[in-house]
């Protein structure tokens, strides 16, 4: 089951992390937005994060993304929207932003930062894209340092689960790359609503499969059923968890 399979969208709507997009626009509320702000949304999907950011600040969104798919029906969705002229979509690579150093007021990367294979790199790219005094707002999936064989295997990854890390982790490579950090907050409760949505969505399913009135390809049920109560069970154990994490670029000193 991939994020792009009718599975996906049907087990988690069209936002694709916990929170959806009130939690968007709580942490797009911390980089001092204005309308004459450029935002950079890393890992922006079919654009629904963006969408809802422009709409509510009124700021100028470029968004990059690695699915070319994605960057097609965002576009696309832009132009629906009479949006084109200000939030734009393009294939591109958190390791290696093709855009010129200074260029962005703020970035935004929603549940994808622990995805990256190299985060130290995506780091160091987030700090030279982005202009001095510019704020940087992730949104994770977080875990405890120790192994969750009961999380682990291709579901994990599908989730994002497989490389998530402590949120202290993040903040490091965050400063490692010139960044200082300006807050961290749990939201733990927004990836327990969501598990909980899941759950109920997966029963739903299997009674109109039952029924001939739904068509999956691809999904697991019971293998999903299992995943999804590990994953409530590590929540509740707070092994598992969801944060808010902004920082700031250091402005350049004056000689």
């Amino acid at each position: 089951m991939a994020y792009g399979s009718d599975a996906a969208r049907f087990l988690l709507g069209d936002s694709f992390h916990p929170g959806g997009v009130e939690l968007t626009i709580e942490l797009a509320g911390k980089l001092n937005l204005t309308p004459g702000s450029i935002l950079l949304d890393v890992a922006s999907g079919k654009g629904t994060s963006a969408f809802a950011v422009a709409e509510r600040f009124g700021c100028r969104v470029i968004g990059v993304d690695l699915s070319e798919a994605n960057i097609v029906d965002a576009n696309t969705e832009a132009a629906k929207r009479g949006l084109s002229d200000r939030v734009q979509f393009q294939l591109a690579d958190a390791e290696q932003l093709p855009f010129p150093p200074a260029h962005f007021d703020a970035i935004l990367c929603e549940c994808a930062f622990c995805t990256f294979p190299d985060k130290a790199k995506a780091a160091s790219e987030f700090a030279k894209v982005l202009r001095p005094g510019g704020r940087i707002g992730i949104s994770d999936l977080t875990r405890v340092a120790a192994p969750l064989p009961q999380l682990d295997g291709l579901l994990a990854w599908i989730a994002c689960i497989g490389d998530a890390q402590p949120l202290e982790s993040y903040a490091a490579w965050l400063a490692g790359a010139g960044f200082t950090i300006i807050t961290g907050d749990e939201r733990n409760h927004c990836l327990h609503q969501m598990v909980q949505q899941i759950q109920a969505k997966l029963l739903l399913a299997d009674i109109m499969i039952g029924l001939k009135k739904l068509d999956l390809p691809g999904l697991d049920s019971k293998q999903a059923k299992e995943f999804a109560k590990a994953a409530k069970n590590a929540i509740g154990n707070n092994q598992l968890g969801y944060a808010l994490l902004v920082a700031q670029k250091a402005n350049e000193s004056v000689t």
